[in-house]
């Protein structure tokens, strides 16, 4: 049976004030709650806490109790958990918002991630640093429905990139003049990207960022070696994709040779397609658990590719939340592979299957594993939310056991982002963003995609409440899909 304070929420959401939940919620916020019949997840240990529950008070996890003592709080507001699976909510370490013409767009996804169990998003930076830092500001103050945002405004790139409201820098004026600037956005990170960026200046930036206490994540120049990024301070590698190259051993000789300009980039990227030694990968991944550089795989985007011309995309139900207009920019890459033969598609599918291979390797090897799904309107067909639990889906493909999979979408991030001892698990003194699953996602991973109930900012949304923000995110897109004249 729904408690009065879960009923409220329902009613509350229902009756259209979600656009303002700090004052629809408001009186929620004082309230305690206790969670019973539970069936806990211990996302640490990878296993069922039996006969727990949980006390919330003003959004944040008073005790971990035993159910025995639930007589001493019968005065209290309950939630009865009919025996469900309670685990920290997930994290998305790895998505893009962007597009300037697409701030309406990407804004109305905001709630969808809550509806999808995703409570953080790690913004890998894009052309919309402004907004996004005002969303941040908004979502943590109340006044605007969304996931936490942690994000790195603009990366940091070589003159003349190819992608678009870069910091773009090249010497060390420039260097120290985009941390500055960066600094005074107070962003959360610093993400570095190798399109024209030079690999001494690479490396010169990962240095100071790491100077002035900043985590940096990084795609990898082939002008420079993993060890390297890795003994300059890199704290994660984006993309699994670029790991393949700890399988080679004249990493060194190859990137010093594009450096020298006796190879181009192309040629180095061919050169990496063949010969890969698995022994020698698992010895680089050693050296990254050493070093303290975590990964996040991204695997779902290489996937969405490889099998792009055996999937039918045109009825996926996600679209009722996209655009015209974000959806329009999945073409650049569609257009980029047109023409591709079948050798060249089985060449592609063979990539993604040994690049999610090494998931394991990595598990194993001690890496810290990040879940994120690397979507962004440039990326085609990774559904903003959804693909975190597609994402997730993969890494079970790849060998991983649910238990290590849950870790990286909860505890990981938290641990990454220096902020394990508020979020990531269940434990007193942590926030209350919480989920309770029909089904025991230490069994299948996919028990994350069947959400009964999120808790989150101290606010309670049934499947019914969540369901609701699916629809007016589907409103929305409708209404300015009309606005713009688009079909």
């Amino acid at each position: 049976m729904f408690s009065i304070v879960r009923y409220a929420v329902v009613l509350l959401l229902l009756s259209g004030c979600i656009s303002q939940p700090q004052q629809a919620n408001s009186s929620l916020l004082d309230e305690s709650l206790l969670l019973h019949n539970i069936q806990l997840v211990d996302v640490e240990a990878g296993k069922l806490v039996q006969n727990k529950m949980v006390l919330i008070e003003q959004g944040k996890i008073t005790a971990v109790l035993p159910a025995t003592e639930r007589s001493k709080y019968k005065n209290m507001q309950q939630l009865d958990g009919q025996s469900q699976y309670l685990i920290p909510a997930l994290w998305d370490m790895h998505v893009h918002f962007e597009g300037r013409n697409l701030v309406e767009d990407n804004a109305l996804l905001l709630p969808v991630y809550l509806a999808y169990g995703i409570t953080a998003v790690r913004d890998s930076a894009g052309n919309l640093a402004p907004t996004v830092l005002e969303w941040r500001s908004e979502i943590a103050a109340g006044k605007r429905l969304g996931p936490r945002i942690f994000t790195a405004g603009q990366k940091f790139e070589g003159i003349d990139s190819l992608w678009d409201g870069d910091l773009e820098i090249g010497n060390q004026q420039d260097l120290l003049a985009g941390m500055e600037k960066l600094k005074q956005m107070q962003v959360d990170f610093i993400k570095i990207t190798e399109n024209t960026l030079q690999p001494e200046l690479y490396l010169d930036t990962i240095r100071e960022a790491r100077r002035q206490g900043f985590l940096v994540s990084s795609h990898i120049p082939v002008g420079a070696t993993i060890k390297q990024l890795a003994e300059a301070g890199l704290s994660s590698i984006e993309h699994a994709s670029y790991l393949l190259r700890l399988g080679f051993a004249d990493e060194a000789e190859i990137a010093a040779a594009v450096r020298n300009g006796t190879m181009t980039n192309a040629d180095a990227y061919a050169h990496y397609k063949q010969g890969f030694d698995q022994h020698l990968a698992i010895y680089g991944y050693q050296m990254l658990a050493r070093q303290q550089v975590a990964v996040t795989p991204t695997l779902i985007g290489g996937r969405q590719l490889a099998y792009l011309a055996e999937t039918d995309h045109s009825k996926d139900q996600f679209l009722q939340y996209l655009t015209a207009d974000f959806t329009d920019n999945y073409q650049w890459r569609i257009g980029r592979m047109a023409g591709e033969t079948e050798a060249q598609t089985a060449e592609r599918q063979q990539q993604y299957q040994l690049i999610a291979k090494q998931l394991p390797y990595l598990e194993q090897a001690g890496v810290l594993l990040l879940a994120g799904s690397d979507s962004a309107a440039l990326n085609t067909y990774v559904y903003p939310a959804q693909a975190l639990h597609d994402e997730l889906e993969l890494f079970q493909q790849a060998g991983l056991t649910p238990a290590q999979i849950l870790r990286t979408a909860t505890i990981n991030g938290a641990t990454f982002m220096g902020v394990q001892a508020d979020y990531g698990s269940i434990a007193a003194n942590k926030q209350a963003d919480l989920l309770l699953l029909p089904a025991n996602p230490l069994q299948d991973i996919n028990a994350v995609r069947t959400i009964d109930t999120l808790i989150y900012g101290g606010k309670v949304y049934n499947r019914q409440a969540l369901d609701k923000l699916l629809q007016q995110a589907a409103e929305r897109k409708a209404e300015l899909t009309l606005k713009r004249g688009r079909s």
